[in-house]
């Protein structure tokens, strides 16, 4: 096994929770009600967190002497390993909910058998990190049925964006080759072993929000392998800014 796949494997795990906390930084003060608003705040702290427990391994792995900041801030598009899912933005509350829920149930699949990985680091990260996914995913289901079973115009623009992002989910369980890698070396999660139990989940969650199921079978991927949609470069432009702005720069 190189130190170069498991620094890669770890960036297809890590950069799906950097993405995604810095989607829902960007909410931070508009949420619909304050509780809600700190919510989601919380989310996106724990996903950070969760981000820099993973890269600061990664950095450990290279030979190159970067850190965490060199890992987060200055790869190009092409080098991170998000699905495309995380990256898709905020177009309207219900939209934030599907695009987390969607993301939040596979998040605490993965992470329960990472818990069992041959590698300690991993495990340890995963042990904390589940109990913080277990609440993620409580939100998100119960914001899904809320809206879902709430008004006419809450249930069609959740069931709008369930039908928009629906064709993301399948990427979820792509393995790459780091990811093949990983799971033959007893480190890394057979994401295929994961996919359905995932959307039962998906399904029951939908239907006790009298959401519908998208019928649909075109799935889009390409994110795990850094190919990623338009969204992407005008997140990583915000994200990236002070840094690239003012190298180097310490606290």
């Amino acid at each position: 096994m190189k130190q170069d796949t498991l620094y890669q494997y770890i960036l297809g795990i890590a950069d799906n929770s950097l993405i995604l906390g810095q989607r829902l930084g960007e909410l931070c003060g508009h949420g619909p009600t304050l509780e809600t608003d700190i919510a989601i705040t919380n989310i996106s702290l724990d996903l950070i967190g969760q981000t820099r427990s993973y890269y600061q391994y990664a950095a450990g792995l290279s030979d190159e002497g970067i850190t965490e900041d060199d890992i987060a801030f200055l790869r190009k598009e092409r080098e991170y390993r998000n699905v495309l899912l995380v990256e898709q933005p905020n177009t309207h509350f219900g939209y934030v909910m599907v695009r987390q829920f969607f993301f939040d149930v596979f998040h605490l699949l993965f992470l329960k058998e990472l818990q069992q990985s041959a590698d300690e680091t991993l495990v340890a990260i995963a042990n904390k990190a589940v109990k913080e996914v277990g609440y993620h995913q409580r939100f998100s289901s119960d914001w899904i049925k809320r809206l879902g079973d709430g008004t006419e115009e809450s249930h069609q623009k959740v069931q709008e964006a369930v039908n928009d992002l629906w064709r993301y989910t399948d990427e979820l369980f792509y393995m790459t080759e780091a990811d093949k890698a990983m799971f033959n070396n007893d480190i890394g999660v057979d994401l295929s072993h994961l996919k359905d139990t995932y959307y039962e989940t998906i399904t029951t969650v939908l239907s006790d929000a009298t959401l519908a199921v998208p019928d649909n079978t075109y799935f889009q991927k390409g994110g795990k392998d850094g190919i990623h949609t338009e969204h992407m470069g005008y997140l990583l432009s915000d994200l990236q800014y002070m840094q690239r702005t003012y190298p180097n720069m310490n606290w």
